[in-house]
């Protein structure tokens, strides 16, 4: 038995090395490598968290009004005297959840947002369900945000509208490289151009309003052409309802700093909420200006020219400089907006892959101290939906809010039965959760209202959104998550059953030694690098036999008469193969002998591996040990190892 306390035998050394990555082409793209210890001087301070989170929800603001005129264009004139109300109701909405997220941020702070809230408040099933719908949620965040921006662009220039797919994929892996480089520097990347976007449309619409005040404003001089395909001579409630849900597209990266507190300044949470409430602040002013101007200007809904460039020309009397501003940034913030996705994927895909519902490797930090593996799959996964629906936004947005709405949802459900725990808690006592501390508060049914009421009017959005939008394809995303749901539970349950074989806690007898050592060694050729495989061979064992494979009888000859030389009288087996194959002869063999042998007995492949000078000469030779060791890792009891020998020019090193 293993006496686990007993320690006199175990002897550990701590060695730190000296080794620094050198620099490479890869490191000219993506900056120098970091170490673990510089982690704490890459994070962020509010102005530039703004940047990071936030732009995913500023910039909804060039689209949201523009889906909901989507909807209710149709009506005629009297559309503009809905859109208006249905832009008020949103904004309550936005209300409702900034004030919950703030909550959560507080409650929270080791970030996670709606997956942490629901696994520690509702379970294994709610939490991957919230997880899976914000993953596609980031990935669809991309997609949208870079065709969105891509839009924008072809509004001013027309003669691109046939390369927006490819412009638009070219976007998506730029602000991966960018991100590759780390959240610090693709923060202060993108502060310059979120505020210049944030100042410009704040003085575009403070000028429209000035202009409206002043009865200089007018409508839209040469409209782009719109054409319903079924006019609509009553509103009826559900067109409103398919509206308000085509517009809470604005809400969308509102949860984005509560899933990414790790990456503030200290303290922490107090900087991500009052970033949050900044955001919130910020989009709300600017969404209502942007509806109610343009219900006055008479925009009219168009995949050709946005309402936004509308809006810019019918404020600045035309395309000037101004114009040109405007849709400059609206174009560069609509492009960050996916640098949210970026900064929010990984960080979720890595809490998943620490709890064990994604592959492992996306827990992995590059250089540059960011998940790199889960930016790439971001950016490769995105591009995919981009060219599929492609770069339309309003083909894409109905796969888009379900997702955030779900997320939503399951966080305030989770943040009320959070606030139900502590007002049961007796005071002095705690609570501690993997995602927090729980303790008794005062105020706890105010709180606790708070996010119940929120949770509710989340939900409602969601069910009307999976309604009015399931037949534009709504439905691919209700198929989706639980799809994605069933995948990362079967992942986590290939590592539990992985884990509980490997454990040791119930590991208390040493496995027998090995009886009987046999070493079987593949012979192409008798050269000096056999010679040098079989002297370790024979150092392993004394049961050694060497195999040939013999597909042309003249080269089998010579190698029988080599070994007759060379071989140091260890047994050569000739194995014949008429159809010129060397794999499947050798394997049978191994095959037969792994079914002969006894108990204990350990079966190793010894094979020589000639190691090339580079990797274009590496292409000229057959890798038997790769093969073998493809074919054979599965087998029981069968160890492959590899003896490299490595050929120099004649002066050079040995």
């Amino acid at each position: 038995m293993i006496n686990q306390n007993d320690n006199s035998q175990t002897s550990i050394i701590e060695r730190a090395t000296d080794y620094k990555p050198p620099r490479t082409l890869r490191s000219w793209f993506i900056g120098r490598p970091l170490s673990t210890a510089d982690a704490p001087h890459q994070t962020i301070g509010k102005v530039v968290g703004l940047a990071v989170f936030a732009s995913d929800a500023l910039s909804s603001t060039a689209y949201a009004t523009q889906e909901i005129l989507g909807v209710i264009a149709a009506a005629g004139s009297i559309a503009y005297g809905y859109l208006f109300p249905i832009s008020l109701a949103i904004i309550a909405l936005l209300a409702i959840v900034t004030v919950s997220y703030e909550q959560t941020i507080h409650a929270y702070p080791g970030g996670g947002g709606a997956y942490i809230v629901a696994r520690d408040n509702l379970g294994e099933l709610p939490a991957q369900t919230a997880g899976a719908a914000l993953l596609t949620d980031y990935i669809l965040t991309v997609s949208v945000s870079i065709s969105a921006g891509v839009a924008q662009i072809v509004s001013a220039y027309p003669d691109l509208f046939p390369y927006r797919v490819w412009i638009a994929v070219v976007a998506v892996f730029f602000i991966m490289l960018i991100n590759l480089r780390g959240v610090k520097e693709s923060g202060t990347a993108f502060a310059i151009p979120t505020y210049f976007f944030v100042v410009m449309m704040v003085f575009t619409v403070g000028f429209g309003i000035f202009r409206y005040l002043s009865g200089s404003l007018g409508i839209v001089v040469d409209p782009p052409h719109f054409e319903a395909h079924n006019v609509i001579s009553v509103i009826t409630p559900f067109i409103l309802l398919h509206a308000f849900a085509n517009g809470t597209t604005a809400l969308t990266g509102v949860e984005a700093i509560s899933n990414g507190i790790t990456a503030f300044k200290e303290p922490r949470s107090k900087n991500a909420g009052v970033t949050l409430i900044w955001m919130s602040l910020i989009l709300g002013s600017l969404f209502l200006g942007l509806s109610f101007l343009t219900g006055e200007t008479h925009a009219v809904f168009s995949e050709e020219e946005t309402v936004i460039s509308q809006l810019a020309r019918t404020i600045y009397g035309g395309r000037g400089i101004l114009y040109l501003m405007l849709i400059s940034g609206t174009t560069v913030i609509l492009i960050m907006a996916a640098n949210t996705a970026f900064a929010d994927f990984p960080r979720l895909g890595a809490l998943h892959a620490g709890d064990g519902f994604l592959p492992r490797q996306l827990t992995y930090r590059g250089s540059r101290l960011v998940y790199s593996r889960g930016i790439v799959s971001l950016a490769v996964i995105a591009s995919i939906l981009i060219i599929i629906f492609q770069a339309s936004v309003t083909r894409l947005i109905p796969l888009y809010a379900i997702g955030v709405f779900l997320s939503f949802t399951l966080s305030q459900a989770g943040m009320a039965c959070r606030w139900w725990k502590i007002g049961h808690l007796e005071e002095g006592v705690e609570i501690v959760e993997p995602g927090s501390t729980l303790k008794y508060e005062n105020g706890w049914q105010y709180r606790m209202v708070i996010n119940g009421f929120g949770a509710v009017c989340t939900a409602i959005v969601m069910v009307v959104f999976a309604a009015t939008k399931f037949r534009e394809g709504a439905w691919v995303v209700l198929i989706l998550t639980p799809v994605l749901v069933t995948i990362f539970f079967s992942i986590h349950h290939h590592y539990k059953r992985l884990a509980k074989k490997l454990s040791l806690d119930n590991f208390g007898v040493i496995p027998p030694r090995t009886i009987r050592h046999r070493v079987i060694m593949p012979v192409s050729g008798v050269h000096q690098g056999t010679l040098a495989a079989l002297r370790y061979a024979r150092m392993l064992s004394d049961d050694v036999t060497a195999v040939h494979v013999s597909v042309e009888p003249a080269d089998a000859e010579k190698v029988r008469q080599k070994w007759e030389t060379w071989g140091e009288g260890v047994r050569m087996v000739m194995l014949d193969s008429p159809y010129r194959l060397f794999l499947e002869p050798l394997l049978g063999y191994i095959a037969d002998i792994a079914r002969q042998r006894q108990s204990g007995e350990t079966i190793t492949i010894v094979v020589p591996e000639f190691v090339a000078e580079s990797r274009l000469t590496e292409t000229l030779h057959t890798n038997t040990a790769d093969l073998l060791r493809s074919q054979l890792k599965r087998q029981h009891g069968v160890v492959i190892i590899n003896v490299p020998y490595h050929v120099h020019d004649e002066g050079g090193e040995q």
